[in-house]
């Protein structure tokens, strides 16, 4: 039975080897400025993170700027991060923030024409998830910048217009407005969408 016993540290240590680090260690391993779990950290939550800046920019372009701003400011502030909520919440809060400023830079330059969609939305409140990602990205990524900006705010992240009205530097009503003006542009634009639809079958 003594030859059985010095096996067993070895076997421990093999099962661990490949374990995958927990949240703690890569926020710890980043602290302490290991590139290993900077690395880590950046492939865990870069996909999704991409997805958010995807909504809030105009092109692919802009929202891989988005992409870096925000994790230059992650990996410069982490030290910062309380560990009171999972850390993606916090990154996605960083992200949105990026996307703020960038819209800041970017929104004066950028004009879109409004003229072909009604005031006013004709039916009841319209549904986003009976549509594929990539369709409701486009339309989105089509909005005006300041009805991209509210509507991602309102209807995604769950802000008040308030809140809203605070980060933009808008008033409460302005926001709503924008808002109600960014969900007629899109009901239109899904109809548009399912025209062609129910002509076939």
């Amino acid at each position: 039975m003594a030859a059985v016993e010095p096996d067993a540290p070895r076997l421990t240590a093999s099962r661990s080897v490949g374990a995958a680090p927990s949240e703690a260690q890569i926020i710890d391993g980043c602290l302490r400025g290991e590139q290993l779990a900077q690395k880590q950290l950046y492939e865990k939550h870069a996909a999704k993170m991409m997805a958010v800046c995807l909504r809030y920019a105009q092109t692919t372009f802009e929202a891989e700027d988005v992409l870096q701003e925000g994790f230059l400011t992650v990996f410069r502030t982490l030290a910062s991060f309380r560990r009171e909520c999972p850390l993606e919440f916090w990154i996605r809060r960083i992200m949105i923030n990026a996307a703020l400023r960038q819209h800041r830079r970017n929104a004066p330059l950028v004009a879109v024409s409004e003229g072909e969609y009604p005031e006013t939305l004709a039916g009841e409140e319209f549904t986003l998830s009976n549509y594929n990602f990539h369709e409701l990205l486009e339309m989105v990524q089509e909005l005006a910048p300041r009805y991209r900006m509210v509507f991602n705010l309102y209807a995604i992240e769950g802000y008040t217009h308030k809140e809203i009205g605070e980060l933009l530097g808008i008033t409460e009503g302005t926001s709503k407005s924008q808002y109600s003006r960014a969900r007629v542009i899109l009901q239109t634009k899904l109809e548009r969408l399912n025209a062609p639809r129910r002509h076939v079958s």
